[in-house]
């Protein structure tokens, strides 16, 4: 199985993103937590949101470690077991009337989310590729549209098939559990709380590879590349131009000229 590292590199080469790709390790224990690693509410004072977290990690180059004490997007923790009593969030009273025009229809959207039991980890850890000391559950990237279909070519290469992707405009950071769950590779478009807390820009995606699928991907790019399929996009120049009126005008005087 591909490396941190290796799939690090791969994804300069070929992918060639703007911000640090990630490694998640869900935790069950305060003890797993690695030296040096920022913990936003012990260090910072601060509550924040997962997708704060993940922006820390891939723009700052941090590895951080997200806890309950962490928590503070109520939206993003109750789907992550952090906390026992979500009933206000299972019946669609956080989405209504801000995304839902009813809690029923709140509800619909809640139920389809992915999630883990209560008490099941007791925290996120994100780090960098380039500084993950730790087997990951999962690794994931963000870049814009050309470079998200260049990791969707790289995974089907050897699968065929399509990746899933699902989107709400909101709770992206469930996919984190999806991911996991299903060890499909996966793209989500990032919702509102990614875009004004996690400083995602409005050219971005991401993209989620499950560690068992990063081989597979690998090769998938490698191949891809040499088959002329690359990122930065390849451009079409054997084609001559249309020129304004003057532009042909002055050529014609050279021709008339004997200059051509």
């Amino acid at each position: 199985m591909a490396t941190a590292s290796e799939l690090d590199q791969a994804l300069s080469t070929y992918f060639r993103p703007l911000t640090f790709p990630v490694a998640f390790k869900m935790l069950k224990s305060e003890d797993e937590i690695p030296e040096k690693t920022r913990r936003p509410f012990q260090q910072m004072g601060k509550k924040v949101a997962i997708c704060q977290g993940i922006g820390m990690s891939r723009k700052y180059g941090w590895t951080v470690a997200l806890g309950k004490e962490d928590m503070g997007c109520a939206l993003g923790a109750a789907p992550f077991g952090f906390f026992e009593n979500i009933d206000f969030f299972n019946e669609g009273s956080m989405a209504a009337g801000m995304f839902t025009a009813s809690k029923e229809i709140g509800k619909m959207e809640e139920d389809l989310i992915s999630r883990f039991d209560f008490g099941t980890y007791s925290h996120i850890l994100i780090a960098p590729l380039n500084r993950a000391s730790f087997d990951p559950d999962l690794y994931m990237v963000y870049g814009n549209p050309a470079q998200i279909m260049r990791l969707i070519q790289g995974a089907l290469y050897n699968e065929g098939g399509s990746i899933k992707s699902s989107a709400m405009g909101r709770l992206g950071c469930s996919a984190i559990i999806t991911t996991i769950q299903d060890e499909e590779c996966r793209y989500i478009v990032p919702g509102n709380g990614d875009r004004i807390f996690g400083m995602t820009q409005d050219y971005e995606m991401a993209f989620f590879i499950p560690p068992t699928k990063a081989d597979s991907l690998i090769d998938g790019l490698v191949k891809t590349h040499k088959g002329g399929i690359r990122y930065p996009i390849t451009s079409f120049f054997d084609f001559e131009a249309t020129y304004p009126k003057t532009y042909q005008e002055q050529m014609k005087i050279w021709e008339e000229g004997g200059e051509l």
